[in-house]
């Protein structure tokens, strides 16, 4: 987890007023909810954060949705990774929450609140807003929140009073850090603080950092150590996918990540000319072009991993795009959510890659336009690959109360004059 004391680190500076603080940003507040221009004081963590919040039509009235249930949270808080470590969560934060009358919440990496625990009055007020286990404070949903933006930006986030998007919440001020799977890197969920002025101050932000790296060193204790045969593959959301075996991290090249799938897909070996064709739509591509990427590949994993005749990887391949299908296959839609950080190898141009990118990201969103789940809907419809995808922001505006279905309904008509769908009357102007 990374440091970064900048001028974004803490929301109120030493000696600062906080009812001035707060008359200046709601008046910031509100000129960019009428005119979308942001002024000072601002700063420049939070501006970035309302703008995305605007873009992602997030209301600055309303609360938060509860999207899991007893039974789906209950199954939820079982399947997820920091429910390992929630004792010493709670033995961190207990007293100190309890003797400032805050609340110490988990979230999962979707932003739904698992565990929301502390002073009773407190929890009872943040039920008002439905800051409650179970509903969603994802930054695309509720707009700025400590919780949610720490998960947009990847880092420790305080928010203070009207720094919040939505203006039932600026009355809280709350502090948060994002908590990683210490073998993969993976974002888990956030670890936040949430209560009155009083967290306005370095040292919240400062401790509720300290309890998620606390959070993942006790994960790494936990861990099994990785068994030298066993190979990890990471090629879900990213060009250069990450390889895990025998304890050492590698990210590999864009062509040695595409033979790595390839090879992961095909436990039993591919020869050399299956691996041309499938690699390349260029039929003019020469054998010894890549027999020399497979050679560099040798070099990088060792030769206990990769052997030839046919070429094949030597162990078991755990990789998260199979992950992902598995779980589908079992009908378990959300988890294969959690897993699912984006398309197979993205940039890549290689026809198979490209066949079981489409392939996967086909199932996912079948499933969970069946699904009908306005959350899981929202998770993609939200997502850099799912924000022209027509037909699920159709269903998620078919997922969603009347009440909430306004910003869905807008996007909705931009996609359909963008795609040439439009009727006359919806056309801008007519």
């Amino acid at each position: 987890m990374t440091d970064r004391r900048d001028e974004s680190w803490v929301a109120l500076e030493a000696g600062a007023d906080p009812a001035e603080r707060t008359r200046q940003l709601r008046r910031a507040h509100e000129q960019f909810t009428v005119g979308g221009r942001v002024t000072r004081p601002v700063r420049p963590l939070v501006a970035a954060s309302w703008q995305r919040s605007a873009r992602a039509r997030v209301s600055p009235d309303g609360t938060a949705g509860v999207e899991l249930g007893e039974e789906d949270l209950a199954a939820c808080r079982d399947a997820h990774p920091l429910a390992r470590v929630m004792p010493l969560i709670r033995e961190l934060t207990g007293t100190y929450a309890g003797d400032g009358e805050h609340l110490a919440a988990v979230c999962d990496a979707q932003g739904r609140l698992l565990w929301v625990e502390g002073h009773p009055r407190t929890r009872s007020a943040a039920g008002r807003m439905n800051f409650v286990p179970g509903a969603r404070w994802a930054e695309s949903a509720v707009g700025t929140n400590a919780p949610g933006t720490a998960l947009a930006e990847d880092r420790p986030v305080q928010v203070f009073s009207a720094e919040h998007f939505r203006r039932p919440v600026q009355r809280w001020t709350c502090a948060a850090a994002p908590v990683h799977d210490p073998r993969t890197g993976r974002l888990l969920g956030a670890v936040d603080l949430t209560g009155g002025d009083g967290l306005a101050h370095p040292h919240s932000l400062g401790f509720v950092q300290a309890v998620a790296r606390a959070a993942e060193s006790e994960l790494a204790l936990l861990a099994p150590p990785p068994a030298l045969d066993a190979i990890g593959l990471g090629a879900l959301g990213r060009d250069e996918a990450l390889l895990v075996a025998g304890g050492r991290k590698l990210r590999l090249s864009r062509r040695h990540s595409e033979i790595v799938v390839l090879l992961a897909r095909h436990p039993e070996g591919l020869t050399g000319d299956e691996l041309l064709v499938a690699l390349y739509e260029d039929e003019a591509v020469s054998p010894v072009t890549l027999r020399a990427e497979l050679s560099r590949l040798r070099r990088l994993l060792g030769p206990e991993l990769l052997a030839s005749r046919p070429y094949r990887l030597t162990a078991p391949v755990d990789a998260d795009f199979d992950t992902v299908a598995r779980r589908l296959g079992s009908g378990a839609v959300a988890a294969a959510m959690t897993v699912y950080a984006g398309p197979l190898l993205p940039g890549s141009q290689s026809p198979v890659v490209a066949r079981l990118r489409r392939h996967l990201a086909d199932q996912l969103r079948a499933a969970l336009i069946a699904r009908a789940d306005p959350g899981l809907l929202a998770d993609w419809a939200y997502s850099p690959w799912g924000e022209d995808d027509l037909a699920v922001w159709q269903a998620l505006a078919m997922a969603l109360p009347r009440c909430q279905q306004a910003p869905v309904r807008s996007k909705l008509r931009e996609l359909a004059v963008e795609q040439g769908l439009a009727t006359e009357s919806q056309r801008p102007g007519a």
